[in-house]
């Protein structure tokens, strides 16, 4: 485990990983840690609206890579090079995040799948590993290959492993552009 002397530290040092060591498993203990801070994560009125399906059996996850490329946009090819995929899946939130969602018109449990989406992957930087989340899967066919209900959605794939890539430097809007106080 890296250690960070601040938390914007580890920020800074977080990028979305396309290449991978595909021959360094990521060890039990460290994805334990990093699923742990993911089911920990805040979620409106606690509903904790997810199932974090781990993919690490070599072939499967191959499979499961698959579901998350395509030949015909040449995209997301590096995903089989990692070798952890967490699908994350959509659960019904409690009463009081789906009456909050429906009176405020905003997916909650979207936002809350976000967040622990996040502090996945700040965990798993903070334990050495690398990560990438993905947004663009075949989501009927993975449903398939990982027997997930088809009244389900599929909202992320984050994928981790040990990361070949240099650190880049983060380009980012000016802070003047994209913060403001007291009013827009």
């Amino acid at each position: 485990m890296k250690d960070y002397n601040s938390f914007l530290e580890l920020v800074k040092s977080r990028q979305s990983d396309r290449t991978f060591d595909a021959s360094r498993q990521v060890e039990e203990e460290k994805l334990t840690r990093i699923l742990e801070a993911a089911r920990l994560s805040p979620s409106a009125c606690n509903a904790q609206p997810w199932k974090f399906i781990v993919v690490n059996d070599p072939i499967l996850k191959n499979q499961v890579a698959d579901c998350t490329s395509s030949t015909v946009l040449n995209m997301n090819h590096f995903t089989k090079q990692a070798p952890v995929h967490i699908v994350i899946v959509e659960e019904p939130a409690n009463f009081s995040s789906r009456f909050g969602s429906l009176v405020k018109k905003k997916e909650f449990p979207q936002i809350d799948i976000g967040i622990a989406a996040a502090h996945l992957c700040l965990a798993a930087q903070a334990e050495g590993v690398g990560s990438c989340i993905i947004g663009w899967v075949d989501e009927a066919k993975l449903q398939k290959l990982l027997d997930i209900p088809s009244n389900k959605r599929i909202r992320l794939d984050v994928i981790l492993g040990y990361s070949t890539q240099q650190t880049r430097e983060k380009k980012r809007k000016e802070s003047d552009s994209v913060i403001s106080f007291n009013k827009y």
